[in-house]
């Protein structure tokens, strides 16, 4: 199976091919026209087409089995690691790969990678790691004020239950659907660029949420399975009943191949300003090319 394709090289279904539809420059899966590529798609076998449809469809997919044998062991590992390196009143250590191989490991499952190819259609690029010893109780919000990319869209999450999570213990949740919303960005909403926004922006989210509708979900899933969720997904996570238990979790940050990686919370590109990111690939540990239609860009910090 040949996953390395892009959306450009797909047909579509009897009647329709690219010729006549526009080329879009977001992910074949987020594709309007996705379910006129889809059905072409011979090289998918029936189990992996329902895997896109889902995803296409909610914004996120859920992972049964990561395939990692050693998962218990290196579960424990990670949370043995960071007793004592979480200052008081933090949730989270970031970025715990750079010296902890079973975080790494995880950032690196080889299912996840398959998985990512498959619906994105280019190569997967693990940046960046957090490692939860609690539930967040994060607001709503999504990944793309944080991070995001040009072309748009080529960015997700995938968080892995180190241990069980039940709705006492402060679960993730999310709004199924909410990413084929638009990207909000401050300057959408009226507000300046920069963290003095983000409180603004959360409220009006809420109002947002409100209006179109979208329905709650708390992900309530055991020990060892993941969840994927695309860009623009709206989610956050829920209050701890039960301030006794702890919820140990990873999230691993993924942008995609060929892209121009900036951070949207302190941007405005109508006057100019844009705030690049220089992302390290957590497989190889190399500095990624940001790039532009094909090429490389020299850009600055």
């Amino acid at each position: 199976m040949d996953l390395q394709r892009t959306s450009a090289s797909l047909m579509a279904r009897p009647g329709v091919t690219f010729a006549t539809l526009p080329q879009m420059n977001i992910p074949w899966i987020e594709s309007p026209f996705f379910s006129a590529l889809l059905p072409e798609q011979s090289y998918l076998t029936p189990e992996e087409k329902e895997y896109c449809i889902k995803y296409s469809r909610d914004g996120y997919f859920l992972i049964e089995d990561l395939e990692i044998p050693e998962f218990d062991s290196l579960a424990e590992h990670v949370i043995s690691d960071m007793r004592g390196k979480i200052p008081d009143g933090y949730d989270r250590v970031q970025d715990m790969w750079k010296w902890n191989g079973s975080v790494r490991t995880l950032a690196l499952s080889q299912k996840v990678d398959r998985i990512l190819r498959l619906f994105y259609q280019r190569e997967p690029i693990p940046f960046q790691t957090l490692n939860f010893h609690i539930g967040s109780q994060q607001p709503t919000h999504s990944d793309t004020i944080h991070f995001h990319s040009v072309p748009h869209r080529f960015m997700c999450g995938v968080w892995v239950a180190l241990e069980d999570t039940d709705q006492e213990n402060g679960p993730l949740f999310l709004y199924p659907g909410s990413h084929k919303a638009p990207c909000w960005n401050f300057h959408d909403m009226g507000l300046p660029s920069g963290p003095d926004s983000y409180q603004q922006y959360e409220q009006g989210l809420h109002h947002y949420i409100e209006a179109m509708g979208y329905q709650k979900m708390q992900v309530i899933i055991p020990k060892g399975k993941a969840l994927i969720w695309s860009a623009n997904l709206l989610h956050g996570g829920d209050k701890i009943l039960n301030p006794s238990r702890s919820r140990h979790s990873q999230v691993t940050h993924y942008f995609f191949s060929d892209c121009l990686y900036y951070t949207p919370m302190y941007s405005d590109p109508y006057i100019g300003k844009i705030h690049m990111r220089h992302i390290t690939n957590i497989k190889t540990g190399n500095v990624v090319p940001n790039m532009y239609n094909g090429k490389e860009m020299e850009t600055s910090s």
